[in-house]
């Protein structure tokens, strides 16, 4: 397939799943609760379980095995080459938001780190003071006014939102190097982000387990500190405001 056909399908794609993402977000929401929609609580919290056991028995002990075994500056470069290799996604969702300064900061990021920080296995960037900037279609989508959704937890990826999980899938095409690199190279930055989230699994273990094995209920304590964080990195502080950290939901299925 031309590189001009990947191109118009991914542009199409993108306006379809936008599109609908927008639909979605004008339906009528079930009731919500505390700040929270979770109209699939019930299929949500199965997933939980789900992910909850993949947890412990997988990626917990990669995690901390991979944290124990590599050195924290190969761990570090793994991640800096990961985010390096997603800074042309930064940039376009950038541009679709209207953040051109954003879009600059990422563009000079990528070609620093990539040419004076060895394909960005070093964040040469941050040294001249250029520090990341971070974005994806699911804040793009938030920029463009489509509502947040109900929340979901999706297999293996966790906590989110319709909103969200359209970005997810919306960010398999916005990175022009997918269409540019080719195999096996293409797939490097996908092996690079898996290293990445196992080294933040291990570094901050304590953290997670503390929430999904100590906490009274593990479903609702990870919905309500996902959406706080997410309602923060989008701004949307007062969406954020309107959770109560003491109203936690322990209704079981």
């Amino acid at each position: 397939m031309s590189l001009f056909c990947r191109v118009r399908r991914a542009i199409v794609l993108l306006l379809a799943v936008g599109s609908l993402a927008a639909c979605a977000a004008s339906e009528q929401r079930a009731v919500q609760l505390d700040g929270v929609n979770d109209p699939y609580e019930r299929q949500n919290r199965r997933v939980h379980a789900f992910n909850r056991g993949l947890d412990r028995a997988v990626v917990r002990p990669a995690a901390i095995g991979y944290s124990s075994v590599l050195p924290d500056e190969i761990e570090d470069s793994v991640s800096n080459f990961a985010r390096n290799l997603g800074e042309p996604s930064v940039v376009v969702n950038s541009l679709l938001q209207g953040d051109l300064e954003g879009a600059g900061v990422s563009t000079v990021r990528f070609v620093t780190n990539s040419v004076l920080g060895i394909f960005g296995l070093f964040d040469v960037a941050s040294d001249f003071q250029l520090p990341p900037h971070d974005t994806d279609f699911g804040e793009t989508l938030y920029v463009w006014g489509v509502g947040e959704g109900a929340y979901l937890e999706l297999p293996v990826l966790g906590p989110s939102t319709a909103r969200n999980a359209t970005g997810k899938v919306v960010d398999l095409f916005t990175n022009p190097l997918s269409y540019t690199v080719e195999s096996p190279e293409q797939y490097y930055g996908t092996v690079a982000a898996a290293a990445s989230g196992l080294s933040r699994r291990g570094r901050f273990s304590d953290t997670v387990d503390s929430i999904l094995y100590e906490s009274a209920d593990s479903y609702a304590q990870a919905r309500l500190i996902w959406l706080q964080n997410r309602r923060f990195e989008l701004g949307d502080a007062g969406a954020a405001a309107e959770i109560d950290p003491f109203a936690l939901d322990t209704e079981g299925f």
